[in-house]
Order: structure tokens, then C-alpha cells, then sequence
């Protein structure tokens, strides 16, 4: 027990101790004023993590040239903002929010309201200098205005919204008392994103709040943008897609589609997804990640079967062209979800609870972090 405490502590400590995420340029917002508050309307000043701007709606994630390419369910899911984030500075006492979510669908039965629809907020702290948690809206319906954290101390900090992980965004404002001090902020400017390719387990199912995501997680970890392409049940490593990435000039690809794939799915298309995003990208790292072990396989032999064959053909085609590519690099499942720790980790076997996103976080970094920092030196 005092193991697993500490095991916690650590991981904790070491997902707030970070470098700040500064914004690198204010934008100048207008406000609109009612009842003694000054609204900033957040369609009026760029969202981190949003490749494309020629988008149907302001907060999808993809272009709409890319509804007649890739596939209706991935289309639908492109809808949901997750991963992108907000970015504002103020020296407000109290910050509201107004919100017009895209779907009435507001929770899941294994993935509550505030991690579907939520929008989370977060804080820079200058004294830890680390991105603390302030606020989480509880949706209860499409529309709302919420008071999301008063009682502060007037003192200017950054601040970063993340938006839900599997609803969209139609309308959004922030609200401060007038008078006031209220920056808008552009995304950051000094580093490239990675970009995460992914299953529901990448769009965020089944994290508590948008911000326990583990791409927002290791975001904040390794001080890198990072653009969330997870899309739930439709990861498959359709060419359109690899096409679609590889017009981000990302600073890593991450390729984890296994958990919506079959070992002959994953036989047939992983070589051509990979050669796709080499012929346009060729010199920037791709790290390919294995299939998680749901975490009742111990007691389920057809279904270590199942995994064991799926990551065998992904490892194939990562074995077919390292020897070429000295930027591919391959992380396997024993440690996603701690499978040498203990089963504790999911929801549902399958998508992780807040445990497992740490979890899934303590993995990654492991492996990024050497690859970004050889890309530094």
C-alpha cells in the first residue's frame, strides 16, 4: 500500500512540474457588456491544437475538404474538439463562462458529463510554476452560463481551457467583471505540436475532465503543443488520414490505432499509412505504439490471443523499415495501463479512468522525451 501511495505522489508531482505553456502574442478582443460583466468571445482569437482553419464550424478539428475523404464516422468525430485549448490572461476576482455545446448528448454511461462536454480550466502558478487545476463546468444542458471560480485574489495569471473531449463547441464566451483586466492569447508559437493519431483512448474516453485526458496530461509534463487525433471506434489507418496528418508539420507523429484495428487489418495497411506520411514528411520522428492489453486479458486466453497477434503485425512493419528509417521508433504495451502493477486502471477493461491516464502518460514520456530532446540538441 505505502508502495502504490508513493507511486501516486510521484506521478502527480511530476504531470504539475513543468515550465509554463506561455502564449506567445496577445490578440485584441472586443468585449460585450451585460449586466457588469465583459464577455470575450472566444471564436475571435486562435485555438491551440487546431491544424486547419478552413473548418466547417470554428472548433472542429478537421477541414471541411476532408468530410468527402475520410470516413462518415471519423467525420462526426472530427466534430468534437477534443485536445484544443484556449489561452487568455486576467487579473478577474471571478471568471464566468457561457457555452453552446454541439450535442445534447452530454455523458456517457462509463464517462461522466463533465469529462464529454465539460470545459476545464486550468491556471499557471508562478510561485510552483506549474499549470494548476482550477474549475470544471457541469453540464446539464446545451446551453449554459456558469460561474466557474471566484473568490480569487486580483492577481494577473495565464489560464488555458481545455475544451470536451466528445462534444463540440458552437458558441463560447468568457466573462470577467467589468474593469477588469482580460487578455486574449494566441497559441504558442515556439515549438511544433505533436501529433497523436488514435482510438477513443486518445479522444479522451474515459477521463473524468477534459484536462485528465492523457495527451492534455503529457502536454503540460513535456511543455509541448499537442494535437489530439483521436477518433473513438474509427482509428483504422485509412490513407486519407496519414494524408491528412502530414500536412501538419508536426514535430513528432504518434501512430496508435491498434485498439480499433484486427491483425490482418493491421497486416494489410499499416506499411502503406506509414510510407504515406515518410513520402512527406521523411526526416520527422514517428513513434508507433502497440495495442494496451485490456485489463482483464489475465482471465480472458482468447483475448491475450487477440493482442498478441495485432501487435505482432505492427511490430512486423515497424521491423520491415527501421533499418531505413532511423526516426521510427516503437513503444510496446507492457506499461500503458500498468499492467505489472495491477488491473486498476480502466473503466471498462478498455478505456482508461483517471489512474490508467497517468498511467498511459508515465509510458509515453518515457519515450518521447528522449526523442524530442535528441531533436533539441
Amino acid at each position: 500500500m505505502k508502495k502504490m501511495f508513493a507511486f501516486l505522489f510521484a506521478a502527480v508531482v511530476a504531470a504539475t512540474s513543468v515550465s509554463a505553456l506561455r502564449a506567445q502574442e496577445p490578440v485584441d478582443v472586443k468585449p460585450t457588456v451585460d449586466d457588469g460583466y465583459a464577455w470575450f468571445d472566444a471564436t475571435q482569437w486562435p485555438v491551440e491544437n487546431k491544424c486547419w482553419n478552413d473548418v466547417d464550424r470554428y472548433f472542429a478539428r478537421f477541414p471541411a475538404r476532408a468530410k468527402d475523404k475520410v470516413t462518415g464516422a471519423v467525420w462526426n468525430l472530427s466534430q468534437h474538439s477534443a485536445g484544443e485549448v484556449v489561452r487568455f490572461r486576467t487579473d478577474a476576482t471571478e471568471i464566468k463562462v457561457r457555452y453552446n455545446l454541439y450535442s445534447g448528448g452530454l455523458a456517457m454511461a462509463h464517462m461522466p458529463a463533465t469529462g464529454v462536454s465539460g470545459l476545464d480550466l486550468y491556471a499557471f502558478d508562478d510561485v510552483s510554476k506549474r499549470w494548476l487545476w482550477v474549475s470544471c463546468t457541469k453540464p446539464s444542458k446545451k446551453e449554459a452560463t456558469e460561474t466557474w471560480i471566484s473568490g480569487m485574489e486580483a492577481k494577473e495569471r495565464d489560464y488555458l481551457v481545455y475544451l470536451p473531449l466528445y462534444n463540440g463547441v458552437d458558441a463560447l464566451s468568457i466573462g470577467v467583471p467589468e474593469g477588469a483586466k482580460f487578455t486574449a492569447l494566441s497559441p504558442r508559437t515556439d515549438k511544433k505540436p505533436i501529433v497523436y493519431y488514435g482510438t477513443s483512448i486518445a479522444h479522451g474516453g474515459c477521463a473524468s475532465r477534459p484536462g485528465m485526458a492523457y495527451t492534455a496530461i503529457l502536454s503540460r509534463r513535456i511543455d509541448y503543443p499537442i494535437v489530439n487525433l483521436g477518433f473513438s471506434g474509427s482509428a483504422r489507418m485509412e490513407p486519407a488520414i496519414a494524408e491528412l496528418m502530414a500536412e501538419v508539420d508536426a514535430e513528432v507523429y504518434v501512430v496508435d490505432a491498434l485498439p480499433n484495428m484486427t491483425p490482418e487489418l493491421v497486416a494489410e495497411r499499416a506499411l502503406p499509412f506509414l510510407k504515406i506520411l515518410r513520402e512527406k514528411r521523411p526526416n520527422t520522428p514517428i513513434l508507433l505504439v502497440e495495442d494496451r492489453c485490456m485489463s482483464n486479458t489475465w482471465i480472458r486466453p482468447e483475448r491475450q490471443d487477440f493482442h498478441r497477434r495485432n501487435q505482432a503485425e505492427l511490430k512486423k512493419a515497424f521491423d520491415a523499415l527501421k533499418d531505413n528509417d532511423p526516426n521510427l521508433y516503437y513503444l510496446g504495451h507492457e506499461n500503458l495501463l500498468g499492467e505489472n502493477l495491477d488491473f486498476d486502471g480502466t473503466v471498462d477493461a478498455s478505456h482508461p479512468n483517471d489512474l490508467g491516464m497517468y498511467r498511459q502518460t508515465d509510458a509515453l514520456e518515457a519515450v518521447l522525451r528522449p526523442i524530442l530532446d535528441g531533436l533539441n540538441k
